[in-house]
């Protein structure tokens, strides 16, 4: 079993590595001695259970998260449990690959009708007379 994402891509668990470390901001005594805050780390580039083309645009929605290497790193410290940390952190991982598995569409390009050329022919044929009244001698008006 592993994390579902999509109904064709699931991640399997060996895939995900998850490390607890000490999490920043309130939470009072308890701060200092539990690691409640999740890093899960997932190798995206050797990762068999994603398609080529989905690897390569979750890499793009990635960003900073990204390591050289391809690994992406997800922290997750908001909770102040271990477990809701750590179901935070996997629905953000299967939130980025479902993101990534929608292929975006192509853009078609479209050409000026033309009503907008004669418009824009028009507008610049007024800009060209504007522009000539001004080029007279002075005390010519």
């Amino acid at each position: 079993m592993g994390l579902e994402c999509t109904p064709w891509i699931t991640l399997d668990e060996s895939e995900l590595e998850e490390t607890f470390v000490r999490a920043s901001g309130p939470g009072g005594q308890n701060v200092n001695k539990v690691s409640s805050a999740v890093q899960l780390r997932f190798d995206v580039r050797r990762s068999p259970s994603l398609p080529n083309a989905v690897a390569i645009r979750l890499m793009k929605l990635a960003g900073r998260r990204l390591t050289a290497d391809g690994v992406l790193v997800i922290t997750a410290q908001t909770h102040r449990t271990q477990e809701r940390n750590r179901a935070e952190a996997r629905a953000r991982l299967a939130d980025l690959v479902r993101e990534a598995a929608v292929p975006p569409t192509p853009r078609r390009p479209t050409r000026p009708t033309l009503a907008s050329k004669k418009r824009r022919l028009e507008e610049k044929g007024r800009r060209g007379d504007v522009k000539k009244l001004r080029g007279g001698k002075p005390g010519m008006d």
